[in-house]
């Protein structure tokens, strides 16, 4: 604890008046002087609090429709005077500028406004200027002005003030003041995004640098610190269990992915964001007794996701597994009932939200972008290039078993046969490696074979994948092409008489 600072004058000026009260009332209580403008001033009036307007300490009316209203030296004087400063402290004597000790400030809710599809016109209004300016100049003189830049404070900061009997510390000062500084931070890059979301401009911070953050239990390693920066709250209530970890976030953002892929009852499991379960059947339940039966051993501590209603039936038998985290977008009550009986498990209900288009990641001694995947080839851009045509349900197979492929670790090869994901190859060093794990692991789950269809992330730069998967009974290939050696793979195709189309379109996944 050191420079305490006793809060003799205070600015007061909220969109929001959420939680105010209170502190407007221990601001009273300990004879702080209460400066205000328009809205803010009526509220404390109203609590019958003395309030002292703002036009009274600058000699002028808010102008302009309110653009203008504390944008004045008498204002920013009395924030930004260094009390130790003799210089300082002899202008604001000579100018009668009360020294402001204080600031409570928010902002106008640009972001909320822009979602709202509100005009240009009425976005740009929403963008601050008075009370960023005050926000930063608060923080800049933490030394000796308290800075609330959100209701979210009120609390902490109205126990601080209690406490300490109307005074506050430079550690709580500087608190405050990261705090402020890191929604300014936000808030001028919801700005910037706004502005630049149809042209290419140099990286501010994060292109989704978001105002909520969260400290997590440890990132992917215990001596790893973590913290996850956005609003979950926003995609998914969170039903039953403990606090979602850095791995969990990233398992169930993989999840989240692939399954937005499917339209049909469709159920995943996921281990180290591969899919180690897939199927789509006619109902979740099927769905969900086809996909364990992929990989029992390692759907063990998943995390599951469906994209329908989880019904008592499914929770029942999903109740026998330990697993991590279970998504849908909807739970009966008796599923509920069910799933909940174990107090750890997270239980996640989704919410219709738009996801982001790009992606970032922290590379070398920088930040790389990128767009999101988010092409995926069906039957209509499948490409037949060998004597044997794929039957109707090798192109619906096919097609299935392209979703998966995209949402695997490369190198990769998919297996798949009615809907169904029979086993995959997964970041191996050779697509020969990915494609002889892949029949191994289906052997040893006693999934036969002959029949299936095989998807490639990437084209085979000689036909020896070919050879060995039509050796395994696969039937049908697809693959992006493109290789210098196309032809032989397709000749080998034509020799075993197996299927293959091109799809043009590689989905690597590093």
């Amino acid at each position: 604890m050191s420079q305490p600072v006793k809060i003799k004058n205070a600015l007061i000026s909220v969109y929001y008046k959420d939680n105010l009260e209170p502190i407007v009332q221990q601001l009273d209580k300990y004879g702080v002087n209460i400066y205000s403008t328009g809205g803010t001033e009526k509220f404390i009036k109203d609590l019958g609090i003395n309030v002292i307007p703002v036009e009274d300490l600058t000699g002028y009316p808010s102008i302009l429709g309110g653009r203008v209203k504390t944008l004045h030296p008498s204002v920013f004087g009395g924030i930004l005077s260094r009390r130790d400063h003799a210089g300082d402290k002899e202008q604001i004597n000579e100018y009668e500028i009360p020294e402001i000790d204080l600031v409570i400030v928010d902002l106008y809710p640009f972001e909320e406004t822009v979602k709202s599809g509100a005009t240009e016109q009425d976005i740009i209004e929403k963008i601050d200027i008075g009370g960023i300016s005050l926000i930063r100049a608060a923080a800049k003189n933490y030394q000796d002005v308290t800075i609330l830049s959100s209701k979210d404070d009120y609390r902490e900061f109205e126990m601080f003030f209690v406490e300490n009997e109307g005074y506050t510390t430079l550690e709580q000062r500087r608190y405050f003041a990261k705090r402020a500084f890191h929604i300014s931070s936000h808030y001028d890059t919801a700005i910037f995004n706004y502005f630049n979301s149809t042209t290419e401009e140099p990286l501010t911070l994060f292109k989704h640098s978001e105002s909520q953050f969260k400290a997590l239990r440890y990132g992917e390693n215990p001596h790893q610190k973590a913290v996850f920066y956005g609003d979950l709250d926003a995609m998914f209530e969170k039903l039953n269990g403990k606090e979602l970890s850095y791995n969990n976030l990233v398992d169930v953002d993989a999840a989240v992915a692939l399954i937005d892929e499917f339209s049909t009852p469709t159920f995943a499991i996921l281990k180290h964001t591969n899919a180690c379960g897939v199927a789509s059947k006619d109902s979740i339940f099927d769905a969900w007794k086809s996909a364990l039966e992929c990989d029992p051993v390692s759907a063990f501590g998943g995390v599951l996701i469906a994209n329908g209603t989880i019904d008592e039936e499914t929770a029942q038998d999903i109740n026998k597994l330990f697993f991590e985290v279970l998504i849908a977008p909807e739970f009966s009550d008796e599923a509920l009932r069910v799933l909940t009986s174990k107090k750890n498990r997270i239980i996640l209900q989704r919410k219709d939200v738009e996801l982001p288009k790009n992606q970032f990641k922290t590379l070398l001694n920088g930040i790389i972008q990128q767009d999101k995947d988010l092409a995926i080839e069906g039957v209509e851009q499948m490409e037949s290039v060998t004597e044997r045509q794929p039957e109707a349900r090798e192109l619906d197979d096919l097609a299935f078993a392209n979703k998966i492929v995209k949402h695997t670790k490369s190198n990769t090869i998919v297996l798949v046969k009615d809907q169904q994901l029979l086993a995959s190859g997964v970041g191996q060093t050779s697509r020969v490696d990915a494609l002889k794990q892949a029949i191994e692991k289906a052997k040893h789950f006693k999934f036969p074979l002959e029949g299936s269809v095989m998807a490639s992330d990437a084209f085979f730069p000689f036909p020896d994948c070919v050879e060995i998967a039509s050796n395994a009974g696969i039937k049908a290939i697809l693959q992006p092409g493109g290789s210098i050696k196309d032809k032989e793979s397709i000749e080998m195709a034509n020799n075993r008489n197996v299927s293959m189309v091109l799809t043009g379109v590689r989905h690597f996944k590093h």
